[in-house]
């Protein structure tokens, strides 16, 4: 497989030097390792790769997701979906919940054209859900979201896990698929999910698929016994929160921030001309909003919405007004959100623009 096959590259010059800032590099290479290292080790497990697209937002990066083995895509809103669906993937699972008349009538005319699952932790949601399918005229698979320990949506204990399960087995344009979960602890989720596979089989439902996700516990074995497959989404780039939790290498961050350097007040600080709205405001309880390496990790210790304050203190060879810098972000998924365009590189060479297709479908 060549990755670069699924691009249509937008000419934007052939050095990073002439590039237009502030502005996220993709370096395809160390895409393409992160890819290939996941898909190898859920290969291993036998547990399908179902990786999420909110990280890099790219049709043609969902492509390859699959080509190199991926069981589709997971989805978080559906505007997402619908962009994917467009660029002609069709099997996708969307992981948050779908409520209101507006989005159940899309959801119903996604379903008429591709293999589309859903999630639902109450009856609430599961009434609106029967309503799409009866539009769609098929029956949607609904998958039923645990809180394993996490704190956020899902029943809140195997015997509500069931009791959904069969409340949506007997719902008109719906089929029982399953269950989800974006654990607390692999341990405390292993336990939940067991307890809810086994009252499911007593209650005489087959769950055909125990959805489990995220990219810091990743390369941990434990806790997978009962996961059928499972969600990573910013293995595909990776990013310093990740890095300094020893999940993946700083050398495995596959994108950076390309910023200008504008003000040189002191010795001590330079402005760039990536703030809020280029890094965000997410610090993930890291120190300074991201790191340019290749002035020993200087950290970006403040924005504002188009500054970012660079502490150059201890940098022996000081940035210059003019000169370029490369900040690998905290978090790097509402990073690309921030962008209609990233530039994809190869190392040092510019390889051209692509569109961000799903930046800002978050209805």
């Amino acid at each position: 497989m060549n990755i670069l096959d699924h691009f249509t590259f937008e000419n934007v010059g052939y050095r990073i030097e002439d590039l237009e800032t502030p502005v996220p590099l993709v370096d395809i290479g160390i895409v393409e390792h992160n890819l290939r290292k996941w898909q190898a080790r859920s290969d291993k497990l036998g547990i399908a790769n179902r990786p999420h697209i909110k990280t890099h937002k790219l049709a043609a990066l969902a492509k390859a997701q699959i080509e190199l083995g991926a069981r589709g895509i997971t989805v978080q809103k559906l505007g997402e979906a619908e962009v994917m669906a467009d660029a002609g993937i069709t099997d996708m699972l969307l992981t948050f919940n779908v409520v209101g008349a507006h989005k159940l009538e899309r959801l119903a005319a996604l379903a008429k054209r591709v293999n589309i699952s859903v999630v639902a932790d109450s009856r609430e949601v599961v009434e609106g859900l029967s309503k799409a399918g009866q539009m769609a005229g098929r029956d949607i698979p609904v998958l039923v979201e645990c809180d394993t320990g996490a704190g956020r949506n899902g029943v809140q204990s195997p015997e509500a896990a069931v009791d959904l399960a069969k409340f949506i087995h007997a719902s008109k344009g719906l089929k029982y698929g399953g269950l989800m979960t974006y654990p607390g602890t692999r341990a405390d989720a292993d336990k939940f999910l067991a307890k809810a596979l086994e009252l499911s089989e007593q209650a005489g439902l087959k769950t055909e698929v125990v959805s489990s996700g995220g990219s810091p516990d990743m390369w941990k074995d434990e806790g997978l016994a009962h996961v059928t497959e499972y969600r990573v989404g910013t293995y595909i780039y990776f990013d310093r929160s990740l890095a300094e939790r020893g999940v993946c290498t700083y050398d495995e961050c596959a994108v950076s921030v390309l910023a200008t350097v504008v003000s040189r007040p002191n010795d001590q600080r330079a402005l760039i001309d990536a703030g809020s709205k280029a890094l965000t405001s997410d610090l993930l309880g890291l120190k300074g909003y991201g790191v340019v390496r290749e002035l020993g990790f200087a950290k970006v210790y403040n924005v504002n919405e188009e500054h970012g304050y660079l502490d150059i203190a201890d940098c022996n060879d000081k940035p210059k007004v003019g000169d370029l810098v490369r900040v690998t972000p905290n978090h790097v998924c509402p990073v690309i959100n921030l962008f209609d365009k990233v530039v994809v590189v190869r190392g040092k060479e510019v390889l051209g623009a692509v569109k961000v297709d799903a930046r800002g479908m978050v209805q």
